[in-house]
Order: C-alpha cells, then sequence, then structure tokens
C-alpha cells in the first residue's frame, strides 16, 4: 500500500514536468529559424526591422529565431548563392534585374531611400577641394571607388562617373586613404559607422560636408524564389509594422543622428538615375526623414 502511494506521488509530480517537456519539444520543432546575413554595424537595423515584422506574426505563424550567419566578409554574389541554396534564408541589399530574377524580393523599402542618399569618404585634406565643385568637375575631374559586384557600381557608370573598381570592402578605405582614388560614396546610414570603425587604420579619413549624390535606391528582404510562404509573412509583417507605426519609430531612433544632419546640412544634391530598376519601382518615399522639395 505505501509502495503504491508512493508510486502514486511520483507519478503526480512527473506527470506535469513530462507535459511542459513535450510541449517545450513541441513548440521548439514549430519554431522558424532564420539565418540571416550579411551582418555587421551598418546591417544591425536591418534585422531590428526582420525582427519586427517577425514579432507582428508571431501569434498567428508561430515562433521564430533568428540566427546570423557569419557572412560579413562574403561578397554579395557569394550571399545570393548561398541563399538560392538553402543555405541562408533570408538577405538583405538593394534591388537589381539580376536580383529580381533569381531571388524572391519582399517589395517595401526598409530604409525608405536612405540608402540612395549617398555623401562621400575622402580624405580630411581634400575638404577644400570639394566645398565649392560643381556637378561637371565632379565628373570630369573626380575618381570614386567602388566594388564592382556591388548593384550600384553600374549606376554610377550609367551616371558618367570615373569609377576605380575593386572587389574588395576593407580595401577600398585603405584605397582611398593612399590616394588611389578621390572619394568612395557611402550611404548617410552607413558612412558614420565605418568612420569609426576604420579611424585608428586610416584616421586621415573623413566625411565631405556640402555634396550629396540621390538615386532611388530601394532596400527590400530577400528569400529564395522557391519559399512564398516565408516571403509572405515578412510582407504581411511589415504592412503590420508600418500599419501600426512601430516600423516608422525603430527607423527614426535608429537614425536620428543622419536626420538631423540632413536637416541642417544644407547639401547640395547631385540626381542620379537608376538604370537597374524595374519597371514600375516606385520614387523613394523619403517623408520620414527628407523633404525633397
Amino acid at each position: 500500500m505505501r509502495r503504491t502511494s508512493a508510486t502514486a506521488r511520483i507519478a503526480r509530480w512527473l506527470l506535469p514536468l513530462l507535459a511542459v517537456l513535450c510541449l517545450g519539444q513541441a513548440r521548439a520543432a514549430n519554431t522558424t529559424v532564420l539565418r540571416y546575413a550579411p551582418i555587421g554595424p551598418i546591417y544591425d537595423y536591418r534585422w531590428q526591422v526582420l525582427a519586427l515584422a517577425m514579432d507582428h506574426t508571431r501569434a498567428s505563424d508561430g515562433p521564430y529565431r533568428l540566427t546570423a550567419y557569419n557572412g560579413e566578409t562574403l561578397s554579395q554574389s557569394r550571399l545570393t548563392a548561398l541563399l538560392q541554396h538553402n543555405q541562408i534564408d533570408v538577405v538583405s541589399y538593394a534591388t537589381s534585374p539580376e536580383r529580381e530574377a533569381t531571388l524572391r524580393p519582399i517589395r517595401i523599402d526598409i530604409l525608405r531611400g536612405m540608402l540612395g542618399y549617398r555623401v562621400l569618404m575622402i580624405r580630411a585634406g581634400d575638404q577644400q577641394r570639394f566645398r565649392h565643385m560643381d556637378t561637371q568637375t565632379l565628373h570630369q575631374r573626380i575618381a570614386l571607388g567602388f566594388n564592382s559586384q556591388w548593384a550600384d557600381y553600374p549606376i554610377l557608370l550609367a551616371n558618367g562617373f570615373n569609377v576605380t573598381a575593386t572587389v574588395g570592402y576593407d580595401s577600398l578605405f585603405a584605397m582611398l586613404a593612399a590616394g588611389r582614388f578621390d572619394a568612395l560614396p557611402r550611404g548617410l546610414n552607413e558612412i558614420r559607422p565605418e568612420l569609426t570603425k576604420f579611424r585608428r587604420q586610416y584616421p586621415n579619413l573623413a566625411e565631405e560636408k556640402t555634396l550629396a549624390l540621390f538615386v532611388n535606391y530601394p532596400v527590400y528582404f530577400w528569400v529564395n524564389k522557391n519559399n512564398p510562404r516565408l516571403a509572405e509573412r515578412i510582407e504581411r509583417g511589415l504592412k503590420a509594422a508600418l500599419a501600426d507605426g512601430t516600423l516608422k519609430t525603430l527607423f527614426l531612433r535608429a537614425h536620428a543622428e543622419e536626420i538631423a544632419e540632413v536637416r541642417h546640412a544644407h547639401r547640395r544634391i547631385v540626381r542620379l538615375t537608376n538604370p537597374q530598376l524595374p519597371p514600375g519601382t516606385p520614387p523613394s518615399d523619403t517623408s520620414w526623414w527628407w523633404d525633397q522639395h
């Protein structure tokens, strides 16, 4: 009788525990794991946006976990190949005809046109040289450095710039510091983190203060072409975050310094055309951070 009573007590203790364990295993089995890339300070905001979109669909679609793929030094073409072979699940970069043909975009510009607002990284001693430079001189006498694998490389060429190309990333900053070219166009959201990152190595690099290039250059999330379910979930989450204002709040908080600079800098804007845009792509909506009129 005592043995039976003890067994009953153990059962009463074990059964709830087993139920919790089974529930936990079931939830883990149903958790959507998303491997994402690229990573690094200039991409942090993008993955905060992805988490926000997934949070907005957690109740309807279940739990998720974001896992960074350690691909900071991988080229964009390599990341595209990894996505096509299901070795990563989500990437985030700008549109191009090749990407539209091979991947599945979620066509909501998560950077609201900010990546298309390019300021110039230069050598600090050249500030005066750029101060009163007109557009013709910029095209004729200035050599821009750029990565030939980036989707906006053809945009610079199509707009008549003299471009010194490389396939590296870190090497661009070394080449600029060494005088191999005159300026490196960087997105408004990119240049400050990069100057901070490379300050010790290249203390002579600086942000040019009077000019900016602007091109319609939307940044999307991209998934494997054969994964419409994930694309639909991300799109639904982004639209929900737009509707309730949480995406705007995140954007304004993440880019407060950049927005303040745009409003006080009064740069001369050199507008570029983008032959890479798919037909029907709308103009960048910059109203959250920049009044173009």
